[in-house]
């Protein structure tokens, strides 16, 4: 029950506060620690040996790390505190564990910050294009500079889309699986892919393993993300601009088949899925290709519809992410409370 109870307290805190700008953060750490082994292995021969070493450790000591921390708060009653006697504080680690797990959790949940970055680029690409680019750098690694006003609003719900994956519904997914530890290490997996993770000359061979790691520790929440997005998508798709409804495909069952589609149509094996899940409930397209670190990546087209996007399809987007999201958090509380029931009967037989 106590995981359950940390899930919620998390995801509240979340909610009404986002990424805490002026706390320490793990996430920062977690960077420092991967800038710091690419800035001293990711240089002469074995780079990829090196990188898979690099990946393999950090994953596994936010693991250990973040266990050791919640067993040791869960065994201070029987090791005494404060003068208590032994074994006489049943409420300690209740006290201890419950504000620990739900600062983990809220640090590893990123759903409310990015949607707020995802209103500021549809506001200042309104005001103007440059300050529309300028935003939408902060939240994407693509080339901004030269993008046109539909690509600001794409890229920016692209990254929303994907980023209800990563950010979102994969943390709770592997917290459903292994715990808050199991949900820390995988914060470690996804800073690990954003950081060093990419095709680029500098990245490819020390960043492939990280990579790879990210890409099997996605695989069922990115399509998880993008069922429970067409199950809460309104039934009828955003207005376009002069007012009428786009042509749908077919409801639900369309939406799917436009999945099933467009899914793969992406470099990642996974980001594609909860792109096209929302292509789909937004009849639009999204990818095509892009710059990175001054490299030109032909990525897919995802869809067939090149519309205009808008404010109307910002908030139909950010009112599926925060329905699937709340779906997510219902989901793996009750599995929590289900395999904590399971535990006790156990126990008890």
């Amino acid at each position: 029950m106590i995981n359950a109870t940390s899930l919620l307290i998390g995801w509240l805190l979340d909610l009404c506060f986002g990424d805490p700008a002026r706390m320490p953060h793990p996430v920062v750490w977690f960077g420092r620690a991967i800038a710091f082994c690419e800035r001293h292995l990711n240089k002469g021969n074995h780079r990829k040996a090196k990188g898979a070493l690099t990946a393999v450790a950090l994953i596994t000591l936010a693991y250990i790390s973040t266990y050791a921390l919640l067993y040791l708060l869960l065994q201070l009653p029987s090791l005494g505190v404060a003068g208590f006697p032994l074994g006489e504080m049943p409420v300690l680690p209740i006290l201890t564990t419950l504000p620990v797990g739900s600062l983990l959790i809220f640090y590893c949940l990123a759903g409310t910050t990015l949607i707020r970055e995802v209103r500021q680029v549809f506001l200042a690409v309104d005001r103007s294009l440059d300050e529309g680019r300028r935003q939408v750098a902060r939240i994407v690694g693509r080339d901004t500079s030269a993008l046109s006003a539909q690509e600001v609003r794409t890229a920016a719900l692209e990254t929303l889309a994907e980023n209800l994956s990563d950010g979102v519904i994969a943390p709770l997914f592997w917290l459903a699986m292994l715990g808050i530890p199991g949900m820390v290490a995988y914060k470690m997996v996804n800073t690990l892919d954003s950081m060093i993770g990419y095709r680029t000359d500098r990245y490819r061979d020390f960043g492939c393993w990280a990579a790879h790691i990210d890409d099997v520790a996605n695989y069922i929440p990115a399509r998880l993300t993008a069922l429970l997005m067409l199950i809460v998508a309104p039934a009828s798709s955003t207005l376009d601009s002069r007012g009428s409804t786009p042509h749908l495909r077919g409801g639900f069952g369309g939406r799917l088949a436009f999945l099933r589609r467009y899914g793969r149509c992406h470099a990642s094996p996974n980001s594609g899925y909860p792109e096209a899940a929302l292509a789909a409930i937004l009849n639009c397209r999204f990818g095509g290709p892009h710059y990175y670190f001054g490299e030109l990546f032909n990525k897919p087209f995802i869809g067939d519809n090149d519309r205009p996007l808008n404010t109307a399809d910002m908030q139909t987007a950010i009112r599926v992410n925060r329905r699937a999201e709340a779906a997510m958090v219902i989901l793996t509380a009750l599995l929590l409370v289900g395999f904590d029931l399971f535990v006790y009967l156990c126990i008890r037989i």
